[in-house]
């Protein structure tokens, strides 16, 4: 029986200390991953100390002001996640930070448990890479802002996945659960938005199943904007975008592998369906936008 208690948590249900998401490891009961989702008011700001984890500042909707280490940062930021590719901010662990925002937003602060103090860093958005992923109805995009192989961090890896309405990404079902040759250990959250359409907020679908005897992890949630998805563990996918309403995650992830790296297992029940799609195009939906760097060029 599919039990989603404690990995499916519905918008608001883990705000916590002035934020509407907030994520650790102590309430995942895990080791490294986190996650807060901070709205600020027109000339609102936020301070907090970064502790023992390395965080990247991200605009969701809106711009924002970041110090830290005595370095300013200005996010020009995007009006929603379906708009456009955002710049963003790196701040170290054993840090004091300030987030400000002139007009108001919602901002992601995507977090990791590490060891090693890295410099506050701008990330513009010119540099995320834009990638997509898959074809057919299992055609995505993937914002590759925090990837391992394109924005150094000491544990860190977080990207963005935007699914048109009616497809099926994270597929096929995948995971990285263990230290091994070719997959590495990772903790992963999954953060939601979907697109309204018609007046009608949008809604979507995850699932996670058990990769083994030692895997608990058993979810089929509905997911709606706010809402994250906690998997410490499992075969993960398909997230399906249901006709008509967009979907967007935000994927952040860390572990205890000694290299930061995205090492993924397809379930071998599924692992042909990626034979299929050189024979079909990418949905001409994609992408939702260009990168930054691919305007700049025509």
């Amino acid at each position: 029986m599919v039990s989603n208690k404690g990995f499916h948590l519905a918008d608001g249900d883990s705000a916590r200390a002035g934020y509407r998401t907030f994520v650790d490891p102590d309430s995942a009961g895990w080791g490294y991953s986190s996650l807060r989702v901070l709205e600020l008011a027109a000339g609102e700001s936020r301070e907090f100390d970064t502790g023992e984890s390395e965080w990247i500042v991200l605009p969701l909707s809106g711009s924002c002001t970041v110090s830290c280490d005595g370095e300013v940062f200005e996010l020009a930021g995007r009006a929603s996640v379906f708009a456009g590719v955002t710049d963003f901010a790196y701040v170290p662990r054993d840090a004091s930070v300030r987030v400000e925002s002139g007009r108001g937003g919602r901002f992601a602060l995507t977090g990791a448990r590490c060891e090693n103090r890295l410099p506050a860093r701008y990330g513009p958005a010119s540099g995320v890479p834009v990638e997509l992923r898959g074809a057919g109805q299992a055609s995505r995009q993937v914002n590759n802002f925090g990837a391992a192989h394109v924005f150094e961090a000491d544990r860190l890896i977080a990207v963005e996945v935007l699914t048109p309405a009616g497809n099926w990404s994270s597929f096929p079902p995948h995971k990285h659960d263990e230290d091994r040759e070719g997959e590495s250990r990772l903790e992963e959250i999954y953060y939601f938005e979907i697109a309204d359409a018609h007046g009608t907020p949008g809604v979507g679908y995850q699932r996670v199943y058990p990769s083994g005897p030692d895997s608990a992890t058993d979810v089929l949630a509905e997911v709606r904007s706010g809402d994250v998805v906690l998997i410490p563990d499992g075969w993960h996918g398909p997230s399906m975008a249901v006709p008509g309403y967009d979907m967007y995650y935000l994927n952040v992830m860390a572990g205890p592998s000694p290299d930061r790296a995205w090492l993924i297992c397809d379930d071998p029940a599924h692992a042909w369906v990626r034979g299929t799609w050189a024979d079909q195009p990418v949905d001409a939906r994609l992408p939702f936008y260009p990168a930054p760097s691919e305007v700049e060029a025509r």
